[in-house]
């Protein structure tokens, strides 16, 4: 109100000014009281989620579990690559409707661009041999098979090593991780990082739980227990996607062995006093509720916050409530066709990377991408048959109300790394990330990129990641 008073009084607003300023300062007067409640509140939450335990195995749990570790490469036969040639040949295709781009969906026609490359070009060996030139493991926990990468760096006298975790999310893979990897392994910075990236069960190579419930809080313990299996007490976690979920879990579940936390993927739920007097606000006074010009720019644009937020949402999350509600049943079909899988798969990977992609023929998908890197991810779901348990992780997760779970109301004690990428789904400024994030030590306004960071910008993503493990590190 102070700020308001200041204003000079010569100025004259036109009625539109007026009525901005005068929704501002009934805003500022309201929101004040429902702020000291909201933050009065926000001091109940818990500060960890209990560890719990599980068995996801067929049948019922063994007095004892077997915990060797043993190696793991990709194969394949030439009778599952003369499968897969043999359905692409069966494809019917449906022509797409005129200047429709992405609209729809795949664009039909550039899929018959990508299937062709995929028939002729693509060569499955080749990409076997580039999976395999990292070393991989497999070992049995909570009654699963769990893959995991685990690379190493070469050692650098002086040079400072630190365990990592890297955690995927869907429609990827641990592949989304090939082109970071040499970035954070073999650098020749001062610190580098040893390097475990494991594939979520049912995803990949992982194995697939057997039993209902299995949610980011089981493959949070999972993946700490495997960190523990491997001899890490401490260690840094990053993810995106559903990684970014897990691994802010594991540091909610222990944060005694998370030395940091850093993520591409913001998570917050829009709920609170805070953040409703934040948006009816910040859009005209942007300081007041601790929005910068460029958190203005990407939460309302030109069109508006609920454009921006909630109706292109609802546009972009068919997939979620089908995958939340029947993932079987959709399933079906992308698990019997490589194209129907292909087209399912990668128009994520084309609106997600920038929503104006919905505007081109061919998606913009080889703009930041490579047919083959594409199709080397749909090849891991398509000879491991994974996508209906992959697309069942989402209704593990929704099926209860999911608002009500405790690990919602539990804030993240552990230092936090965000990098807000500005193509990413959903814009979270900092000041509500702190409503979850209690120890932010570095948020980046990324230049470039969109949802699968690791993917579209390793060395931008690495370089963010690095700086903030400085900082924590003190470096």
């Amino acid at each position: 109100c102070r700020h308001l008073e200041s204003l000079p009084t010569n100025v004259l607003l036109d009625p539109t000014q007026q009525q901005q300023l005068l929704v501002a300062g009934s805003a500022v007067a309201v929101g004040g009281l429902l702020t000291c409640y909201y933050w009065v509140y926000q001091g109940t939450k818990t500060k960890r989620i209990p560890i719990g335990d599980g068995w996801w195995g067929a049948g019922e749990k063994p007095q004892s579990e077997d915990e060797k570790v043993f190696p793991f490469q990709v194969q394949t036969s030439d009778e599952e690559i003369q499968d897969l040639y043999d359905r692409i040949d069966r494809t019917r295709y449906t022509e797409p409707l005129e200047d429709t781009g992405f609209q729809y969906g795949f664009n039909s026609t550039y899929l018959k661009k990508v299937v062709s490359h995929w028939r002729h070009q693509f060569n499955w060996k080749k990409q076997i041999a580039i999976l395999n030139k990292y070393p991989q493991f497999k070992t049995n926990i909570e009654g699963l098979d769990v893959h995991f990468i685990h690379v190493r760096p070469p050692h650098r006298e002086g040079q400072r090593v630190l365990p990592l975790m890297l955690v995927h999310g869907w429609p990827g893979s641990v592949y989304e991780f090939y082109r970071i990897l040499p970035l954070l392994t073999n650098s020749l910075d001062s610190l580098a990082f040893e390097v475990i990236c494991p594939s979520i069960p049912g995803y990949g190579f992982s194995e697939a739980p057997h039993k209902q419930g299995f949610d980011t809080l089981a493959a949070a313990r999972v993946f700490h227990k495997l960190m523990e299996r491997l001899g890490f007490s401490d260690y840094y976690l990053q993810g995106g996607d559903w990684g970014s979920i897990i691994t802010t879990n594991m540091a909610q579940m222990k944060p005694e062995c998370v030395k940091g936390l850093h993520l591409n993927m913001l998570t917050n739920k829009l709920r609170g006093f805070g953040v409703l007097f934040s948006i009816l606000i910040g859009r005209y006074l942007p300081w007041l509720v601790g929005f910068t010009r460029e958190d203005v720019r990407r939460l309302f644009g030109s069109v508006g916050f609920m454009e921006r937020n909630f109706y292109e949402i609802i546009r972009e999350t068919g997939y979620l409530h089908i995958q939340g509600t029947k993932p079987d049943s959709a399933g079906c079909g992308v698990n019997d066709s490589p194209v129907g899988l292909a087209a399912y798969i990668l128009e994520k990977f084309s609106t997600w990377t920038d929503f104006n992609n919905r505007d081109l023929e061919d998606g913009g998908l080889e703009r930041k991408f490579t047919l083959d890197d594409l199709l080397t991810n749909i090849m891991i779901y398509w000879t491991t048959g994974s996508i209906v348990s992959s697309m069942r992780f989402y209704k593990e997760n929704l099926k209860t109300n999911i608002d009500n779970r405790l690990d919602n109301h539990t804030g993240v004690y552990v230092p936090t790394g965000l990098a807000a990428f500005p193509n990413e789904v959903r814009h979270v400024p900092q000041s509500w990330a702190r409503d979850r994030f209690r120890n932010i030590y570095s948020y980046s306004y990324m230049p470039r990129g969109g949802h699968f960071a690791a993917f579209e910008e390793p060395q931008l993503l690495a370089d963010d990641l690095l700086q903030f493990v400085k900082k924590v590190e003190k470096l």
